[in-house]
């Protein structure tokens, strides 16, 4: 048995340390998520990484599903950026950010990117170890960012502040999974709870109400290499994938689910 003069010493040993042990496992805030996202929006902005706090060691950046050079991907130019939203997964320690840029000046091209943004296990948010872009534009499937901004500019993205009243991360992730199941899944379309004032815009196409004229099945290639965003505080979920089903496409497909229902839906395609 310890002595009182040793336990002492033990005990205060600990107190030494425990800032140390706190800062080496940090936690992964909703706030630190959101601040990165908000760095990330800058960069593209502004066509510069400096405001960017890249992991020194093993970070990775991918544009459209294949691994890249962040300083030739579409961060290397400066873009006039009309709207910007942003998300965040305390779980996952990932971010997901919508951005819709026009052309005008010197960008020569109007895009609208979807962006997952990952940070460290240890839940470091002020160090960003992986990059993530979906990044669409002229050319790609139903390619139209003025049209675009006039669908999402018009969307109510509040904050669900009961708590009582947010999606579980187990139903926003069935829901996820289940619209990216429809084209191999015959049953897929009616496990998903619709809302009866459902919108979904894909490309610049709107359709409302968005749980008709549904996919059911007909695919042997399951939409793959599935990448999640899960956000109970929004009712979101966004889902990074390759189409498989339709011919191996960069996509994003974001869903948010309202009082139990689907009620906004934006796929990102590209062809």
């Amino acid at each position: 048995m310890l002595s009182k003069s040793a336990k002492d010493t033990v005990y205060y040993t600990v107190l030494c340390f425990l800032p140390l042990i706190t800062s080496v496992f940090a936690e992964c805030t909703r706030e630190g998520l959101l601040a990165a996202a908000n760095s990330y929006v800058a960069a593209f902005s502004a066509g510069t990484l400096d405001g960017l706090k890249l992991a020194s060691s093993n970070f990775t950046y991918q544009e459209n599903n294949k691994a890249a050079d962040i300083k030739r991907g579409v961060l290397s130019q400066s873009h006039n950026i009309s709207l910007n939203r942003s998300t965040a997964d305390t779980v996952a320690c990932a971010s997901y950010t919508m951005v819709i840029s026009l052309a005008s000046g010197s960008n020569i091209k109007p895009y609208v990117t979807a962006t997952q943004i990952r940070h460290p296990a240890d839940g470091d948010t002020s160090i960003i170890s992986s990059i993530d872009t979906i990044a669409a534009t002229t050319g790609s499937l139903f390619f139209n960012a003025q049209k675009t901004l006039g669908y999402i500019q018009k969307e109510n993205w509040g904050v669900i502040e009961a708590v009582a009243n947010r999606p579980s991360r187990e139903l926003l992730r069935k829901v996820g999974d289940a619209y990216l199941d429809m084209w191999t899944d015959a049953k897929a379309a009616d496990s998903i709870p619709w809302g009866a004032n459902c919108e979904r815009v894909e490309g610049s196409q709107y359709t409302r109400p968005c749980g008709v004229q549904l996919p059911r099945g007909g695919s042997s290639k399951r939409n793959g290499n599935r990448r999640y965003v899960i956000d109970e505080v929004m009712g979101s979920i966004d889902v990074l994938c390759s189409f498989d089903a339709l011919g191996n496409m960069p996509d994003s497909h974001e869903i948010r689910v309202e009082g139990g229902e689907v009620k906004y839906v934006h796929t990102i395609t590209v062809i």
